[in-house]
């Protein structure tokens, strides 16, 4: 008989059967309301030649709503207390893999080839707020092309991913997810459609990954030394902070903003993310 795993009274009943509490250390708390979820699948927008791997499938709840569209669905869950239930709520759809584990260990494309030949590839998942930019940042450094990244992280990450240069909300985590995927926000999400209540509220984005990343392999570890390099002191120029961060003389620092034509008085976070690769380009092959 099929359940609702929307309603908290089932949630409860679930977790009990197991003798299972929720987790503040793993971050747990689960979603009680069906239109959110399906604000979610429409944003995945799953079809039937797509594998969707989930993160953090919980009881299967969103896993359920995106069987019934994509064709095949990989559900990752740490929780290993967790896994009778998923067997219990999923069991019956033989498109859908229950893995247990961290996607944080788990190579994309090894979770790829469990599910077969498919040419789409979607992500989708409940972050824990304590590892959300672990998690995005390791998606986006996947091998396998991804045609998109849909998660629900809490609202003041949210902002910060989308934030526009010169914002107080743009930082390294905005330039990182920027310079990899254009990001959009699918809807915000109140702390009332969980169990249990979370003590933030939470939005849904979505990324869409660059064919062709700002920092590409060679330059990405000189990018994001310049990025953290003019966030590490927001109340200085962008000369001055470079000068610390990367112990660059003051002749070669303006030389490389004169270069680049920024002006050395501006501030590190009035910088877009193209600024910031052109900065990388002009180190690395020095012109």
């Amino acid at each position: 008989m099929e359940v609702n795993l929307t309603s908290v009274s089932v949630v409860r009943q679930q977790l009990a059967s197991q003798q299972i509490r929720p987790s503040k250390r793993l971050g747990q708390n689960f979603l009680v309301d069906a239109n959110i979820v399906n604000k979610i699948v429409a944003a995945v927008e799953p079809d039937s030649g797509d594998l969707v791997i989930e993160i953090g499938a919980g009881l299967g709840t969103l896993t359920k709503a995106l069987a019934e569209h994509a064709g095949a669905v990989i559900a990752v869950e740490k929780d290993h207390r967790l896994s009778p239930l998923l067997q219990q709520n999923l069991g019956h759809l033989p498109h859908v893999r229950v893995i247990e584990g961290d996607i944080l260990e788990l190579p994309i494309d090894t979770l790829v080839s469990l599910a077969g030949d498919y040419g789409i590839i979607k992500t989708v998942g409940n972050l824990p707020y304590y590892v959300t930019s672990p998690i995005i940042m390791h998606l986006l450094a996947a091998t396998v092309p991804l045609a998109s990244i849909t998660c629900m992280v809490q609202r003041e990450v949210a902002q910060r991913i989308l934030a526009s240069p010169g914002t107080k909300e743009y930082g390294v985590l905005s330039v990182a997810a920027q310079a990899k995927s254009v990001p959009e926000l699918v809807c915000n999400v109140p702390r009332t459609v969980f169990y249990p209540k979370p003590e933030v509220d939470s939005a849904v984005i979505r990324l869409i990954p660059r064919e062709q990343p700002f920092p590409n392999a060679i330059y990405e570890e000189t990018f994001f030394r310049v990025v953290k390099a003019a966030f590490g002191q927001r109340r200085k120029t962008i000369g001055n902070a470079l000068k610390k961060g990367l112990e660059m003389p003051a002749e070669a620092v303006d030389e490389l903003l004169a270069k680049a034509q920024i002006d050395p008085m501006r501030r590190g976070e009035t910088l877009s993310g193209e600024e910031f690769y052109q900065l990388t380009e002009i180190i690395l092959r020095g012109s």
